[in-house]
């Protein structure tokens, strides 16, 4: 049970971010790797104002608006100064790495367990035993229903509908006396804000902040979105978000079998990239049969 809840913890965790790489990789069709680092400012700026005596559950507000930043800077990289998308990813990825260790006083660890989280505090230190064993993947579980639910409303919005637009077919949003840069930087700062929150989140469970934990998030977003889009699509009633975060738990279920298995933590990102290569491979080869 221990290891189930492990798990459920983890993708749920990620969920978040998965959903910020669903923004970029299948509606906007852009090769966003600022999440590599905008995962760990989210942590950051948890982890500095929790020290600070921040309320735990308002530096989620205040991670989420850091990541919109830095997604808006990408976003602005891209179409203010035409730069390619993937090399304004990765100049807003390398600048933050310094941003990070400056907000956190350049200490690339920065424990947070002697401090009230929202996963640690006096209200769930005075819940029953069973709601208390199970306080985490429910306050979790709460966290991404509340952001899924949010995100398929702004979807059905005029604005929602832009975002897809854009992702699909530019000269529509065109027509229609749009800006297409303005929708997506709005799309970047949407999806590294969540990115942002994920590691806010991480870090409140963990009970640390610590330099190198956004690396491999980028590929680790995108296997959850292409199991989620690609194994749950078979099922029609499934909306795309919820099926991102089941991909992103079915993610972590095969991580955790693998070192389950005898696997070593140095080899877990070399798997993570095979993994996420044969993810890749086997969906190009359904996409050429189905054409």
């Amino acid at each position: 049970m221990s290891i189930i809840l492990g798990v459920i913890n983890e993708g749920l965790i990620y969920a978040l971010m998965a959903l910020g790489v669903y923004i970029t990789y299948s509606i906007l069709d852009f090769p966003d790797l600022s999440v590599d680092s905008t995962f760990p400012l989210g942590a950051a700026v948890a982890a500095t104002m929790i020290l600070a005596g921040v309320p735990p559950f308002l530096t989620l507000f205040i991670a989420f608006a850091a990541g919109a930043l830095a997604g808006t800077a990408t976003g602005l990289i891209h179409v203010k100064l035409k730069v390619r998308d993937l090399l304004s990813g990765i100049i807003v990825m390398t600048a933050l790495y310094s941003i990070n260790l400056s907000i956190t006083d350049n200490k690339a660890n920065l424990p947070i367990f002697s401090q009230e989280t929202i996963f640690e505090n006096a209200f769930i230190d005075g819940l029953a035993k069973p709601l208390s064993e199970y306080s985490t993947v429910i306050i979790l579980l709460l966290i991404v229903l509340v952001v899924k639910i949010l995100l398929d409303l702004y979807m059905k919005t005029r604005s929602g509908y832009l975002l897809r637009a854009v992702g699909d077919n530019e000269t529509l949003v065109t027509s229609l006396a749009k800006d297409k840069g303005s929708v997506k930087i709005l799309g970047l700062a949407l999806a590294n804000g969540l990115a942002a929150l994920s590691g806010a989140v991480y870090c409140q469970q963990k009970g640390f902040f610590e330099i190198s934990i956004g690396t491999g998030t980028i590929v680790m977003g995108l296997a959850s979105v292409i199991i989620g889009t690609k194994v749950f699509s078979r099922f029609g009633k499934i909306k795309a978000t919820t099926a991102v975060i089941l991909g992103t738990i079915v993610y972590k279920a095969c991580i955790s079998a693998a070192m389950a298995m005898g696997l070593k933590t140095l080899y877990m990102k070399l798997i993570t990239s095979l993994f996420f290569l044969i993810i890749l491979v086997v969906s190009e080869n359904r996409k050429k049969k189905v054409r």
